[in-house]
């Protein structure tokens, strides 16, 4: 939405949420403590928040004002009820349709922003009708309603929205399409603008990022087939990379996918396909997720066997622990499980991310930093500043792909390590040579030791 501010100074944008605490963070002078961390976003903000660009609490007048309004609202997997583990939550979609339905007037154009199972917008397209008919209905409204999801990568939001490879707007009303085709167009050329029924529209979603994690886990489960053979991931990688039919991109080895998305979206296609009795289909999906699951063990059980089985007491420095590089999210990272693992074995450790905040980090291991977990006697604790990291480390892993850890001086960082030791690079960014005088034992994933 920030992307469509600065594109269409004419046109109003306000975002709405009731968590006031959420507003006020993005209402921040600050603009360095804003909520997300995204490269550019910052930038986005200041030159158009409070111009035509606002962040308010004020929902009923905001929806009352608007000519169109997108549902951008979370859809995580259910964790009870019918289809639990598997189908999208849609309450907040819900809720929100039924905001719409309540406070607008005249016609309102809604738009589907949220990645959602196949025929939700029969569902939004339901709660709006049911707005005419009902008791307190107001005759003067109409609604349509469209599909328009979202594909972007954290970490590259910004440039994908300004130059995306494709714009999807899925719909019966096609005035109602072309209004937000209009918007769009202000920026992208129309032929990336692509018109589809509203079901294409919600399914391509799903499977976009279904391929895209396919590719993850395919290129993760050949890297443990180079370790054991002798082959090179990077060089097997250039190799299929150059045939035009498969490409280059996402085919990174590394620790298994995370984020917010990939893992919701396959669990939810999973369910769609046996809800349609697709068993078949709904199994090879699902063996995308079981390969992550697979890789993220792989490694911690592999850390655990270099040392002889225990880590008991051993000093681990962590280093990165959002999914990827440029953002903040930890949602699904594989430094998550890894990190527990090592915990649950008794490892002590030390843990440095550039953007995430130790309360985080808290929160996503469930347990508080400097607390010994009482069975196992392991712990952690946040490392801000990697000069400040204790002496006799045993093992650093690189479990994110910060260009701030391509530059470390290695050689200083080694020298606070205890003999015997161990670098495990999950992110292939440190090159071998940088470490090969200090004497300490090197793994990267995909190669042979």
């Amino acid at each position: 939405m920030a992307v469509i501010s600065d594109n269409c100074p004419d046109i109003d944008v306000t975002l709405v949420d009731k968590d006031k605490n959420k507003i006020d963070a993005w209402n921040n002078k600050d603009l360095s403590k804003l909520p997300i961390f995204e490269p550019g976003l910052k930038e986005v903000i200041s030159r158009n928040r409070g111009k035509n660009l606002f962040f308010s609490c004020e929902i009923k007048q905001s929806i009352q004002e608007a000519d169109m309004v997108f549902i951008s609202v979370n859809t995580p997997t259910k964790i009870k009820g019918l289809g639990a583990g598997y189908a999208s939550d849609l309450k907040w979609v819900e809720s929100s349709a039924r905001l719409v339905a309540e406070y607008s007037e005249g016609h309102t154009i809604v738009v589907e922003k949220s990645t959602v199972p196949v025929r939700t917008a029969e569902l939004i397209q339901e709660i709006l009708g049911e707005s005419k008919t009902g008791i307190n209905s107001k005759n003067n409204k109409t609604f349509s309603v469209i599909s328009s999801p979202e594909f972007l990568a954290e970490g590259t939001a910004i440039k994908d929205l300004e130059n995306p490879d494709r714009v999807l707007i899925g719909g019966s009303d096609k005035v109602s399409m072309n209004l937000l085709k209009e918007i769009y167009s202000r920026w992208i050329c129309n032929e990336k603008i692509l018109l589809t029924n509203v079901w294409s529209s919600e399914l391509s979603k799903l499977i976009a990022n279904a391929f895209l994690a396919q590719r993850v886990s395919s290129i993760n489960s050949i890297s443990a087939l180079c370790e054991s053979t002798g082959a090179n991931i990077h060089e097997v990688v250039k190799a299929i990379g150059s045939d035009k039919r498969i490409g280059a991109k996402f085919l990174s080895p590394g620790p298994g996918f995370g984020g917010s998305c990939f893992k919701k979206d396959i669990l939810n296609l999973v369910y769609l396909c046996r809800y349609y009795k697709l068993e078949e289909t709904a199994n090879y999906w699902e063996q995308v997720l079981f390969i992550n699951y697979w890789q993220k063990k792989r490694i911690s059980s592999l850390i655990i066997e270099k040392f002889f089985g225990t880590v008991s007491n051993k000093k681990i420095l962590i280093l990165g622990f959002s999914f990827k590089c440029n953002t903040n999210d930890t949602r699904e990272s594989p430094a998550i499980s890894i990190s527990k693992d090592l915990i649950d074995n008794g490892a002590q450790l030390f843990i440095n991310d550039p953007k995430v905040q130790k309360e985080q980090i808290e929160i996503e291991l469930e347990i508080k930093e400097f607390e010994v977990d009482e069975l196992s006697l392991g712990s952690w604790n946040f490392i801000n500043d990697l000069d400040n990291v204790p002496r006799n480390i045993d093992a650093i892993i690189v479990l994110t792909e910060w260009k701030e850890y391509i530059g470390i001086n290695w050689e200083k960082l080694c020298s606070k390590m205890r003999r015997p030791a161990w670098i495990f690079d999950t992110r292939n960014i440190i090159p071998k040579e940088v470490i090969k005088e200090s004497n300490i034992n090197y793994w990267q994933v995909g190669k042979s030791l």
